[in-house]
This record gives structure tokens, sequence and C-alpha cells, in this order.
């Protein structure tokens, strides 16, 4: 038998950040994952987690944490996946510095991924773009950030991880204004910036708190902002920009559909698919794609383009009396 604690530990606090050079919000993330595994684990086997060993995650213990995953903390398929990538990750880890364990991770590894709904992704049309962006009151300190945040969210296309994230020197005000994002899977790019976003950065940078966090944007605490702080401050002015375009009370709000509604503008406008996952930060354009499915535009152009089919109208043949009489009313 061989003590969980020691290996895991490793894999996330040395192999995760120094060998894999993952980005803080995966390591969490992961962590995370781990923290639900060895809390169900424990309970399930009556045990103190620090107690578990390696051989107690065995392939039914897993596929019960999933299942439980699922069922009873009600999470989505696409979150228990995620769950299951990061056993499998640790158990990868495994195989190369824990040969008794090898059988164990080849079973691991053969648990199937469940597929998921592959929905089309929510956007927000222009008159509620505008809504929402003129909705942060510019009169108090609070408003101009606000502000400052949804103009860069949305022209940026940006996540909001790489949006809280952003150091107050990533913002270059030389003209022409940009940002230096640094994106998921360490991918940096620089975006060149409207000049209403940048006005709006900069009319933030000169009222933002001196004395506070380095990093761009701060909380009223003046720390860095959170995923969560910036979700409240997008459902506040969403609320208040439904009074002038309600179309928004009917939409399901979230920091990624800025994301999501700056690539559909932008694929709407450049019919270039390369550059939206140019200016998003994609690794591939199949991660483009989604885009290409929402967009009714594509599919006019190609209905456009095909001649139709020269059918000619038949002759009407009336049924048979046997057939119809033995078929169902």
């Amino acid at each position: 038998m061989t003590q969980l604690a020691p290996h895991l530990t490793a894999f996330l606090r040395e192999h995760l950040p120094r060998d894999r050079r993952a980005s803080v919000h995966t390591c969490e993330a992961y962590a995370y994952s781990f923290q639900l595994l060895v809390t169900f684990a424990a309970k399930r086997l009556r045990k103190r987690p620090c107690l578990l060993q390696i051989e107690d995650l065995d392939v039914a213990m897993i596929l019960a944490f999933l299942q439980h995953v699922e069922e009873v903390r009600g999470n989505k398929a696409r979150s228990r996946n995620a769950r299951l990538a990061a056993v499998k990750s640790f158990f990868r880890y495994l195989e190369h510095r824990l040969p008794a364990a090898l059988g164990q991770a080849l079973r691991v590894h053969a648990i199937p991924t469940k597929k998921i709904d592959q929905a089309l992704i929510a956007s927000l049309s222009r008159p509620e773009v505008q809504a929402l962006l003129d909705a942060p009151d510019r009169r108090t300190v609070s408003g101009v950030r606000d502000r400052a945040m949804l103009h860069l969210a949305f022209s940026g296309g940006l996540r909001v991880s790489e949006l809280v994230g952003l150091a107050l020197d990533q913002f270059d005000g030389r003209a022409p204004a940009s940002i230096h994002v640094m994106g998921k899977g360490r991918r940096e790019r620089v975006l060149p910036l409207w000049q209403d976003t940048a006005a709006a950065i900069r009319a933030w940078i000169a009222v933002r708190p001196k004395n506070g966090d380095v990093a761009l944007f701060l909380n009223n605490a003046g720390r860095a902002m959170t995923r969560a702080g910036f979700e409240y401050i997008l459902a506040k002015h969403t609320s208040a920009a439904s009074a002038v375009v309600p179309s928004l009370a009917t939409k399901q709000m979230s920091p990624h559909v800025l994301r999501h509604s700056c690539a559909m503008h932008m694929l709407q406008a450049t019919r270039d698919i390369r550059k939206v996952a140019l200016w998003l930060g994609h690794a591939s354009l199949q991660s483009t794609e989604i885009y290409l499915r929402a967009d009714p535009l594509e599919k006019l152009e190609m209905l456009g383009a095909l001649a139709p089919l020269g059918i000619k109208p038949g002759k009407f043949r009336p049924p048979d009396r046997l057939i119809a009489m033995l078929s169902p009313e």
C-alpha cells in the first residue's frame, strides 16, 4: 500500500506549476477537484483523508465519485469531465514515479469521458452591448472602473481570468493604445484597443487608488478584483441596462457572454475565422468553429451560392384501398 498524500502534494505543488508550468487557475482547479475526491473517498471508506492510500482511488471509487458529482452536487457533464481530467493527469504523473501503480493507472485512463451537448453560444446584439456599456454611472469612481472593465471585456474578448489578472503595467496608453494579455496555456497576445476603450481605461487610471494592489482593476478595498466581483458588477449593470433594452432581461448573462459577443461581432465584420481565433487567443481553429455554427450569415451565403434544384411536380396517386384500410387513423 502506498500513501496518497506525499505523491498528491508533489503533483500539485511541484509538478503542475514547475514541470507543466500550469497557470495559477489550473493549479487551483486541480486542487479543488482533488479536495472533492479526497473528501468523498475518506467519507466512503471512513478514513481520515491523510490516511488514504493510492490503491483506495480505484476505478470503482472514481466512478462513484463522478456519479456523486453529477447526481448529488448537480454538476453538468462538462464539470464531471474536468474532474476526471484532473484524476487522469495525476495517474499519468504516477506512471513515471510509481511502477506498482501502472496497472491501476491503465484502468483509470480507460474511464471514458461523457459526451456533452454542443449548444449554440449565447451572444448580445449591438443595442444590448451598447446599453450595457452605458449602464455604469461615470460620476462615481466605481462607475468609471466598471465602465472600463465592461469595455475591455467586450472589445478585447477577454476571459474573466485574463481580465481580473491584468496588471497596471500591461496597459500601454501610447497611441495606438494596447493591452498585453497573458492568456490560457501561457499564450501571450497584444491587442490594440478602440479609442473609446482606451479612453475608459485612462479615465479609470486617473481616479484609481495609487496605494492599492498592482492589479489594473481594484475592488473597493484596494485589492485586485476577483472573478466573483466582476460577476457581481456584470449582473448589476445588466439589470440596469434591461430597463433600456428589455431583451437583456431574457439573457443568461456571464462574463463569457461578453467574449462570445466580441467574437460574433468580429466574425460578422471580417468574415475571417482565423482573425477571430487570433484575437481570442485560441490554440486552434477548432475552438473557434462554434461561432460559425451560431452565425446565420454563413448559412445564408451558402444558400445563396447553391442553385435551386429543378424538381418537377409529380402526379398524385391515391393510396391503395387495402393499405388505406390497414393504416391507423
